[in-house]
């Protein structure tokens, strides 16, 4: 089952192109670490080998504008670029530079900024996280507290971060902070950049039910802040901030690494192909992501590079976050007693065998608890698809 009727024969050429290039340059250690991979990204190790990888090929910047060193691809090519790289267990890319804060500065940020750092991005050099949520402001981001105050030359930052992905790994953080408490809610935040290295920032770990160390609470204490590291405009950090979520939400395909999931979970559940009720449920998660598979396509086909996905990114969001949830349930319930053995896996051991895949599936399973939550709850994105996408009101 499969969308391959709406590829051309230059897509099928391109197709065919990707798919020898992962054969020969995606080495067998990264596609069995994000086999093993439990948690919400692969390690940093992991990520940044495949990055340079790509980086060298000159494959790295799809998303983005070919004068910002994009690739200048096409919907359709960014798809089966993407597809493509999920079945063949090449590990996901960290975001948070390339999906995330890249666009956000390639579109609204100054010609220094442009200049600084997006190659940084693309060559590894800045590794970066992303200072959204506080513990007071989750889903309902406009209630944040954590402030930056303007002192002429620069910026005085106090408050925390929480949920903060990689910051442990990261050397710079991009923040929507509150620089004005007179303005309603929205209207006060601003987008800052700010270096990881700075004086007064303490980072505690934060260990997921899965027992992985994905995320972190990021303390800010009269952190000092050039001002020339605000991006844009002070006031209109909402407006970046929705800018960048609608690429959180959507514009990468996610169905590839669902399908290998469901591909992975046949494999490990072989004794249970007689199972009439496993059967109807595994039947039931193939027609579900035949279904986004044909949305994404649909949505990706009316990006253009540099641009976000619009307010169907919401869509794509809720509707792949209860299919990975349910493929992990499946598989879990699959794999029976099996399932209990959840801190016996090393994700960092990559060349030892035999390896039995079936190891991190209980933690990813709890871990990916958080994914109708994180981005969004789903909660929310049923709001912003009632109210922008089908004109509820």
């Amino acid at each position: 089952m499969s969308l391959d009727f709406a590829f051309g024969v230059e897509e099928r050429a391109f197709r065919e192109q990707v798919r020898q290039f992962l054969d020969t340059k995606l080495p067998e250690h990264l596609r069995i670490a994000t086999r093993l991979n439990s948690a919400t990204f692969v390690s940093k190790e992991i990520a940044q080998e495949w990055h340079s990888i790509l980086h060298r090929q000159g494959w790295l910047g799809y998303l983005w504008p070919v004068e910002y060193g994009g690739t200048g691809w096409s919907p359709i090519q960014r798809f089966i670029f993407e597809r493509e790289c999920a079945l063949a267990d090449a590990p996901a890319l960290i975001p948070m530079g390339l999906r995330y804060v890249g666009p956000v500065i390639f579109t609204f940020g100054s010609p220094q900024q442009k200049e600084y750092f997006l190659p940084r991005i693309l060559n590894g050099e800045h590794y970066w996280a992303q200072g959204f949520s506080e513990p007071g402001a989750g889903s309902d981001l406009a209630a944040l507290q954590c402030r930056a105050d303007n002192k002429g030359t620069h910026y005085l930052v106090n408050g925390s971060k929480i949920w903060t992905t990689h910051a442990h790994f990261a050397n710079w953080i991009f923040c929507i902070l509150r620089t004005s408490k007179s303005a309603k809610s929205q209207d006060g935040v601003s987008f800052i950049l700010i270096n990881m290295q700075s004086p007064g920032i303490r980072i505690e770990p934060i260990i997921t039910l899965g027992g992985d160390h994905d995320v972190n609470q990021v303390f800010f204490d009269d952190v000092k802040v050039p001002i020339e590291n605000l991006v844009g405009e002070e006031g209109r950090g909402w407006q970046y901030a929705k800018f960048l979520l609608e690429y959180e939400r959507g514009g990468v395909s996610v169905s590839g690494k669902i399908r290998r999931d469901i591909e992975h979970l046949v494999n490990f559940a072989n004794r249970l192909t007689n199972d009439r009720i496993f059967n109807h449920n595994l039947t039931r998660l193939k027609i579900r992501v035949l279904a986004l598979e044909a949305t994404e396509l649909r949505v990706m086909s009316q990006m253009k590079p540099g641009r976000p996905p619009g307010k169907e990114s919401s869509i794509l969001k809720l509707v792949s976050a209860q299919l990975e949830q349910d493929v992990s349930k499946l598989a879990v319930d699959a794999i029976g007693n099996k399932a209990l053995r959840l801190f016996e896996h090393d994700t960092t051991q990559t060349k030892a065998t035999p390896i039995d895949f079936t190891m991190p599936l209980m933690s990813r399973y709890l871990n990916l608890r958080a994914s109708s939550i994180y981005g969004g709850s789903n909660e929310i994105q049923r709001n912003i698809i009632a109210s922008h996408v089908l004109g509820l009101r």
